[in-house]
């Protein structure tokens, strides 16, 4: 069989073993209270970040800087997240489930700054929009009545990241399609087809980019319920330069992966479903007794892996990969608690406030060895950060200093109120704590243009101010995060938190 045919016919049997095991298994709902949710966030107003929208759009709002914008940091940032989480009184009960909103924060170059937000229009939203109730099944979250799906989009919520490919916007969920939409009005263009014969296979929400603009990228089947990996190579012209399969003899779950300067790296968790209906994560139930596989692949010859075991871990999210000495050194956010693992901030979804905890979550490193072909897992003693981000011109045989939110003092909400960067190996840290009523998210890092050196730029992350109930955003030079903010813009409202977002530099 060719290599073509053989990729069909995997996809097709790994698609339909989650389409009719798992996706569409009849059972009771299980879901939050969206009266009790609202009634719980006048109480607790951070609990405007899980709240849901109630239209199709935001703004567009212009709003003054305060302060002053560095020279050479011009541009758009754009983020993602699950924004409708609530139907005729059904409410979601995973963070997970919510349909997309990507948010564009414009830098207009003029003191002021213009956001908007716009639902991705996938035919899930579409169509349940048109109904008036939720359709179709989600991650996380039983939906009563719900109907057949002919393939991974009818369900994809296009909900945790986006990307920006040769000018191209697209809105990014782990198990269907990227949707492009338009970079400056974000009205969506629809599903991208990246090669015929691959319509409606994953294309994962952590695309990374390499040092010579391409993109590498992943699908899993092992998370549909077949095995098998599919690694996607786009071109910095946007266009499909490969899709290989790699072999996975087992099931693991994956949301992200790392890269070094050669290889790309895979790390899947072990786990088995509960007998019974359900929804994807309430059937998972991880397998800490069993080891996690880790698939380094070369970027050389995609199709091909080999293979290290460690001690089980659970992740979401990995920082920087390098190479160094004939090893691999992997940063990875490790979970200590594998039932919130699977479903973060769940008490904050359902309004109970009094119990809702983030996960003081570690940062970790595993070291392969090329040569031994072993893999063991270094702890950092960083803990309660998530969401890390780095300098990708980062020399490729060094640990990157890392870029995450952080708890710091007093704080009114369980989520983080600051920004940190680490450098891990020497063991230092600056922080700015934005206060007590702020929650921060993820702050991606922006190269200062023309500059050389790393972590030369800055970090531009957004907020939400619950005291208030506005959201904004802040411009940080990277290598004086405790200086704080240099620049600083908030909207006349809040929008619910996301999870990931990106930077496009203008010109």
């Amino acid at each position: 069989m060719d290599r073509r045919r053989f990729l069909q016919s995997l996809l097709s049997v790994a698609t339909t073993a989650a389409i009719g095991g798992v996706a569409l298994r009849a059972a009771p709902a299980l879901a939050g209270d969206a009266a009790a949710f609202a009634q719980a966030r006048d109480q607790h107003p951070w609990l405007t970040g899980w709240r849901s929208v109630t239209t199709e759009s935001l703004g567009p709002a212009t709003v003054d800087l305060q302060g002053r914008l560095p020279a050479g940091f011009a541009g758009t940032l754009y983020r993602n997240g699950p924004a409708w989480k609530e139907r005729n009184g059904f409410r979601y009960d995973h963070w997970f489930d919510g349909d997309g909103m990507v948010h564009g924060w414009q830098f207009n170059g003029n003191g002021t700054l213009t956001h908007r937000g716009q639902m991705v229009a996938t035919p899930k939203f579409t169509r349940e929009q048109k109904a008036g109730r939720f359709l179709y099944p989600a991650a996380g979250t039983d939906v009563p009545n719900r109907q057949a799906v002919r393939n991974n989009d009818d369900a994809n919520a296009a909900n945790t990241s986006v990307m920006v490919v040769n000018g191209r916007l697209f809105a990014l969920c782990e198990a269907g399609s990227a949707f492009e939409m338009d970079p400056q009005e974000l009205s969506t263009i629809g599903a991208t087809t990246w090669r015929p014969d691959l319509a409606s296979i994953p294309f994962s929400a952590h695309p990374l980019v390499d040092r010579d603009g391409s993109v590498w990228n992943f699908g899993s089947i092992s998370l549909l319920g077949g095995t098998g990996l599919l690694v996607w190579h786009i071109g910095a012209d946007g266009q499909l330069r490969s899709a290989s399969v790699v072999d996975t003899p087992f099931m693991g779950y994956m949301h992200a992966f790392a890269m070094t300067d050669s290889h790309l790296v895979f790390m899947l968790m072990p786990f088995d479903y509960k007998e019974g209906g359900g929804a994807f994560f309430e059937r998972m139930q991880f397998a800490p007794q069993r080891p996690c596989r880790i698939a380094v692949v070369p970027k050389s010859a995609p199709d091909t892996a080999r293979w290290f075991e460690a001690a089980f871990t659970a992740a979401y999210h990995f920082g920087d990969a390098y190479e160094k000495n004939g090893r691999i050194v992997m940063r990875t956010v490790r979970h200590d608690d594998i039932d919130e693992a699977r479903s973060p901030m769940k008490e904050a979804m359902e309004g109970d406030a009094a119990h809702a905890a983030n996960s003081d979550a570690s940062l970790l490193e595993l070291h392969l060895d090329l040569r031994s072909g072993t893999a063991r897992w270094e702890e950092t003693g960083i803990r309660g950060i998530e969401f890390p981000m780095f300098d990708s011109r980062t020399a490729g045989d060094k640990g990157a200093r890392l870029y995450t939110p952080v708890i710091q003092g007093e704080h009114s909400a369980p989520y983080f109120n600051g920004v940190a960067g680490f450098d891990v190996d020497r063991g230092r840290r600056q922080v700015w704590r934005y206060g007590t009523d702020i929650l921060a998210e993820e702050h991606v890092f922006v190269p200062r243009p023309g500059g050389r050196k790393a972590d030369d730029g800055w970090l531009v992350g957004t907020l939400l101010d619950s005291a208030n109930q506005r959201s904004g955003i802040a411009v940080l030079d990277a290598r004086r995060i405790d200086e704080g903010p240099l620049a600083q813009a908030w909207l006349p409202y809040a929008v619910p938190l996301g999870f990931h977002g990106t930077f496009a530099a203008k010109g």
